[in-house]
């Protein structure tokens, strides 16, 4: 059963797509956004939460952040979706199917054309297989889209030297600054535990490659990152400093 993303900024026409996506069987779940910068957002915490996601049906000519635009910032992703585009132009395939898109199709959809681009998610869906499961992820680089004064940027999340939680955010701190992304940090934590990241505090996650330093002081830990140190609560001070020290050594 698959998981798609119709996206889609004209909402009869998402409407129309959401309601021909789901009435097809091979359909699970249809998500939706109404641009493509809210799309990669969603996109960014489905990975983060561990969610499938196997292909994003989306328009092409949509303000800001195009269609086409978000199918190039699908390649910072380690296991981006399928995408097929759902549009009224049809002057863009050419460079849609060289950017690597599944299927073009051309509004208004017919059933049965919708019906053989599923079929092609669920053809490609099977040969990729299954995510990995949770101990066996790859702990390779990770690109987050990040809101930057109206522009979607990619940033690596080896770059991410500390994050602190903001209420329903999370600030991403890098050596060019802090970007605010819409998750929870206890997703964060999980996901991003295999990379070298660990929790000094409630409300802050540390990347233990750019810790250079572990400081004690009267029974108070902290960790020097760059120019700033960090405090670390009495709850999390033992595994701070035994997976420190384990990686100090190592």
């Amino acid at each position: 059963m698959l998981h798609v993303l119709a996206v889609d900024d004209e909402r009869p026409a998402l409407d129309e797509l959401i309601h021909l996506l789901r009435g097809d069987q091979r359909i699970d779940r249809v998500s939706h956004a109404g641009d493509a910068s809210s799309a990669l957002r969603d996109l960014s915490r489905m990975l983060v939460e561990g969610e499938r996601l196997d292909a994003v049906f989306l328009d092409i000519r949509m303000p800001g952040l195009d269609g086409l635009d978000f199918t190039r910032l699908l390649t910072g992703f380690a296991a981006p979706p399928h995408v097929v585009f759902v549009t009224a132009h049809d002057d863009c395939a050419v460079t849609a199917y060289e950017l690597g898109a599944l299927d073009y199709l051309l509004k208004p959809v017919r059933p049965e054309r919708l019906a053989e681009s599923v079929r092609r998610v669920a053809v490609a869906a099977r040969r990729t297989g299954p995510p990995p499961d949770e101990d066996a992820r790859d702990p390779e680089d990770e690109m987050i889209p990040v809101e930057l004064g109206g522009r979607t940027r990619l940033v690596s999340r080896r770059s991410v030297t500390h994050v602190e939680a903001q209420g329903d955010y999370v600030r991403l701190h890098t050596a060019d600054g802090g970007y605010l992304v819409r998750m929870p940090l206890s997703a964060l934590t999980e996901r991003w535990e295999a990379a070298g990241f660990i929790r000094i505090h409630r409300s802050t996650l540390v990347a233990s490659a750019h810790v250079t330093e572990l400081r004690f002081d009267g029974g108070r830990a902290a960790v020097q990152i760059g120019d700033e140190l960090l405090q670390v609560s009495r709850r999390h001070t033992r595994e701070v400093r035994d997976r420190l020290v384990r990686k100090f050594h190592q």
